[in-house]
C-alpha cells in the first residue's frame, strides 16, 4: 500500500516511485556513479539479530532524523518549514521573472521539491514517531506546507509564467518528452485548483479544498472508532470475544476470522450500526467534492478524478466493472455454494451465506483441502531469509543488492529500525530504505511505503538520492528465534519492497513525477507484480530454509499454498467490484438518487449477491473513500497490468535478467514522466502487435479488453 500525500499541486502528485535511467543519454551519462562503502553489511545477517540500540557515541554530534540537521528535536520542524517558505518565496519571484522555456519547468520543479522535502518527511512523523512532541510538530509543519500549497495552485502571477511556455509552440516543441509532460501537469494542477476562475470563485475553490481536508479527516478517525453495546444485549456464552468496558462491551472491528458464526454476526452488525455524526461527514464530504469538482468545470468529482489516469474516465472504469462483474458472476456463484456446504457441513442450523461469513468459512475450506495451517511454514520465512531473498531476487532480475547500514546517532525514531543501501552493479548508490518492520506502541496496523524524499536531478549536475520508509507491523524476535513471518506477511513484504523498487530504480530529472508520483491505477502494479515472484518456487526456492535445521520449504508446499489462494477467489475478487462500483457511484452524479445506505443496498444486491443486513451502513467505515476517493477501482486494474506483465516477461524466467531490464527500461524508469498506457504499451507487445494501426482510442479500448479478460 503507499501512504498517498494529502497534498496536491506542488505538494507531490502521490508518495514514492521511481526515476529514470538508461535509455536517456545525456542524463543517465552526466550523473557520476556513487562509491561503494566499506561500512556496509549483509541484509540477510543484519535482520535476523536483535537490534544492538545504539553505537556508543559519546562525542559525535546528533544529526537528526533521516539526517535532517535541524530534526534532532520536534522544534526543528518550525525551523525546517520556515527555511522551505523562505525558499518558495524567492522560487516564486524566479518563476515569474525568468523568461519561458526550459529553465521554467526546473523552477517549478525545485519549488514543489523544496514543499515536499518537508511535507513528505512530515507526513511520515506525524503518524508514526512514538515521541506525541515529534508528532505533533510534524502535524503543524504539515498544516503550514498546506496552506502554501493552497496559495501556489491559486497564484496568477505563477500560473502565468507557465501558461507563456505553454502557449508558445515553438517553445514547447523544443521541449524534450519529459519535461513538456511535467510542465502539463504543473498546468493540469492549476486548472483542478480553479485558477481560470475569477477571484471570487478562486477563493471559494481554496475553502473548499480545506473544507474537504478537514472532513476527510474527521472521516477517516471515525472509519476506526469502535461501537458498544449493553452487555445485557449480547448472549452471555460470546462476550469473552470482546472487550468489557464497565456495562458496556465494546466492538472494534468486524472478527472476520471468529469460529464462532454468532460471535461474527455480532460484531458485523454491531460494528457497522450506522453513526448519525459520520454518515453527516461522509455526506458532506462526497458533496464538497461533487460542487469543487463542478466550480473547477468537471461534470463529477469522478471525472476530475480520473484525469491522466489509465481508465482515464468514470465511463471507462464502470464498463470495466460491470463486464469484469459479468465474468465472474458464475465462479462467484460457484464459491458462495461452496461456502454454503461447508458452513451446513459446521452449522447445520443456519446455513444461509451472509456476508460475515466468506472470510471465515474459505479460511476452513483452503485449510481443509490443502492443510496450509502457517505455523507450518513460519520457521522456513525468517525475516533475515526472506530479506536475502529479495536481495538475490533483485540482484539477478537488475543488478541490484540491498546492504545494511549503520544509521547515524538520532538519524532513526526506533532502535530497531534499520537502514539499507541500494546499489546497483555499475551505478553505483541509487538510494536509501528505512525499514521499520516491528511492532510498537501507538503504531499504525498496516503496511506502508512512504517517501521521504524524491530523487531528481540538481543544477550542479549531481542526483538527489531518493530516500524512503516501509512500514509494516511484524512480531519481534525472541530468545529463541528470530522474527518468523507468516506466508501472509511474506507476500506483504515483497509488496512494499516493489514500491520502494519503484522509488530507488532509475532517474527522472524531475522531483515533482518520481517513483510513486503517478497515477494512482498505475502505482501499484511494481508491488503486486512483486507478489507473483513470492509465490513462486523457483523464487521461494532460494531463500526459504529451516531457520533451526536449514531444510529447504518442500515444492509441494509452495503448491499447496499457491493452490489454496485459488479457493474463492472468485468472490474475493467480486467484493472488490462492488467496493470500486459503490465508490464510483458515490462520486458520480450528484445529487445522489437515494441516501448512501440505500445506494450500499442496491450495488451489493448487483455487484455481490449476499443480502444487505438492515440497519448497518459499511460505508461509514470505507477508509478508502479518503485516499483513494473515485480510485478504489485501482487494486483491479493493477493487478491486471501486473498480471499481463508477469506473463509477457517473467513467467518463463523469473530471473529473466534482460526482461527485468526492459521491465525498469520501459516501465520503472519513468515514474509518472509518462503517459501509463505507453509504460503498458512498451513492455506488452501483444498489445502493439494486436492493433499496431489502429488509433489511440481504439488502441485503450482494446488494451482495457485484455486487462479485464487477463483477470478473470
Amino acid at each position: 500500500m503507499l501512504c498517498v500525500g494529502r497534498l496536491g499541486g506542488f505538494g507531490a502528485r502521490a508518495a514514492a516511485l521511481p526515476p529514470r535511467w538508461a535509455g536517456q543519454g545525456s542524463l543517465q551519462a552526466g550523473i557520476r556513479a556513487r562509491r561503494v562503502s566499506t561500512s556496509w553489511s549483509p541484509v540477510g545477517a543484519a535482520f535476523n539479530v536483535k537490534p544492538q540500540g545504539s553505537r556508543l557515541d559519546l562525542f559525535g554530534e546528533r544529526r537528526g532524523l533521516f539526517g535532517v540537521p535541524e530534526l534532532s528535536a520536534p522544534e526543528g520542524f518550525h525551523i525546517a518549514q520556515e527555511k522551505a517558505l523562505r525558499k518558495t518565496e524567492l522560487l516564486v519571484d524566479r518563476a515569474c521573472s525568468t523568461p519561458p522555456g526550459p529553465q521554467t519547468v526546473l523552477i517549478f520543479d525545485e519549488l514543489s521539491d523544496s514543499l515536499c522535502r518537508v511535507a513528505d518527511l512530515a507526513d511520515f512523523v506525524k503518524i508514526a514517531h512514538p515521541e506525541p512532541a515529534f508528532r505533533e510538530a510534524a502535524e503543524e509543519a504539515c498544516r503550514s506546507i498546506g496552506t502554501m500549497v493552497e496559495k501556489l495552485n491559486t497564484n496568477v502571477d505563477l500560473y502565468q509564467s507557465l501558461q507563456k511556455l505553454l502557449a508558445d509552440k515553438k517553445l514547447v516543441d523544443s521541449l524534450d518528452p519529459e519535461t513538456r509532460r511535467v510542465a502539463e501537469l504543473f498546468m493540469f494542477d492549476f486548472e483542478i485548483s480553479g485558477i481560470h476562475l475569477d477571484k471570487e470563485k478562486r477563493k471559494r475553490a481554496v475553502d473548499l479544498n480545506v473544507k474537504i481536508l478537514d472532513l476527510s479527516s474527521t472521516f477517516l478517525m471515525g472509519t476506526n472508532f469502535p461501537n458498544k453495546i449493553e452487555k445485557h444485549l449480547l448472549p452471555e456464552h460470546i462476550r469473552h470475544n470482546f472487550t468489557s468496558a464497565g456495562d458496556h462491551i465494546i466492538i472494534d472491528g468486524l472478527h472476520a476470522e471468529a469460529p464462532d458464526d454468532l460471535v461474527r454476526e455480532a460484531a458485523y452488525k454491531i460494528f457497522l450500526y450506522p453513526n448519525a455524526g459520520q454518515l453527516k461527514c461522509l455526506e458532506e464530504l462526497l458533496s464538497s467534492r461533487d460542487l469543487l469538482a463542478k466550480l473547477v468545470g468537471y461534470s463529477t468529482f469522478s471525472h476530475r478524478a480520473l484525469q491522466g489516469t489509465i481508465a482515464k474516465n468514470p465511463e471507462t472504469v464502470m464498463q470495466f466493472l460491470e463486464k469484469l462483474s459479468d465474468k465472474l458472476s458464475e465462479r462467484t456463484l460457484k464459491d458462495f455454494e461452496m461456502i454454503r456446504e461447508m458452513k451446513m457441513k459446521l452449522n447445520p442450523q443456519n446455513c444461509e451465506v451472509m456476508p460475515w461469513d466468506p472470510p471465515y468459512y474459505s479460511g476452513v475450506i483452503r485449510a481443509e483441502r490443502y492443510n496450509i495451517e502457517p505455523s507450518l511454514y513460519c520457521p522456513f520465512f525468517s525475516l533475515g531469509a526472506c530479506m536475502e531473498g529479495l536481495n538475490i531476487l533483485l540482484n539477478r532480475l537488475l543488478g541490484i543488492s540491498l546492504y545494511a547500514e549503520q544509521p547515524a546517532k538520532g538519524e532513526v525514531w526506533s532502535e530497531d529500525v534499520r537502514k539499507l543501501a541500494v546499489v546497483h552493479e555499475s551505478e553505483g548508490l541509487l538510494g536509501y530504505i528505512y525499514c521499520d518492520f516491528f511492532q510498537r506502541a501507538d503504531k499504525p496496523h498496516q503496511d506502508c511505503h512512504f517517501t521521504i524524499r524524491g530523487g531528481r536531478l540538481k543544477e550542479d549536475g549531481d542526483y538527489q538520492l531518493p530516500v524512503v520508509v516501509l512500514m509494516l507491523n511484524l512480531p519481534r524476535s525472541s530468545r529463541s528465534s528470530p522474527t518468523l513471518l507468516t506466508p501472509g506477511m511474506m507476500e506483504n513484504l515483497f509488496h512494499e519492497m516493489g514500491h520502494a523498487m519503484h522509488s530507488m530504480l532509475g532517474r527522472t530529472r524531475y522531483q515533482h513525477v518520481t517513483g510513486t508520483r503517478c497515477p494512482t491505477d498505475f502505482a501499484e502494479v511494481p508491488s503486486i507484480l512483486m507478489e507473483y515472484f513470492a509465490n513462486d518456487y523457483r523464487v521461494v526456492n532460494q531463500f526459504a530454509r529451516h531457520y533451526q535445521t536449514g531444510q529447504p520449504l518442500p515444492k509441494n508446499m509452495v503448491s499447496r499454498l499457491c493452490e489454496s489462494k485459488k479457493v474463492c477467489a472468485a468472490a474475493d475478487m467480486q467484493l472488490q467490484v462492488f467496493y470500486a462500483a459503490l465508490d464510483q457511484i458515490y462520486h458520480g452524479k450528484h445529487p445522489l438518487r437515494n441516501s448512501t445506505t440505500d445506494i450500499l443496498k442496491e450495488t451489493q444486491e448487483k455487484f455481490y449477491g449476499l443480502p444487505y443486513v438492515p440497519n448497518t451502513a459499511w460505508q461509514l467505515r470505507f477508509s478508502h473513500l479518503v485516499g483513494y476517493g473515485a480510485k478504489y477501482y485501482s487494486y483491479l486494474m493493477s493487478r491486471a497490468v501486473a498480471s499481463m506483465v508477469w506473463k509477457e516477461c517473467f513467467l518463463q524466467d523469473p530471473f529473466n535478467r534482460a526482461a527485468g531490464e526492459r521491465y525498469r527500461r520501459e516501465m520503472l524508469a519513468h515514474g509518472g514522466g509518462r503517459e501509463p498506457m505507453l509504460m503498458v504499451e512498451a513492455v506488452m507487445t501483444v498489445l502493439t502487435q494486436s492493433c499496431p494501426q489502429r488509433t489511440n482510442m481504439h488502441r485503450h479500448k482494446q488494451a482495457m479488453r485484455w486487462l479485464r479478460d487477463d483477470l478473470v
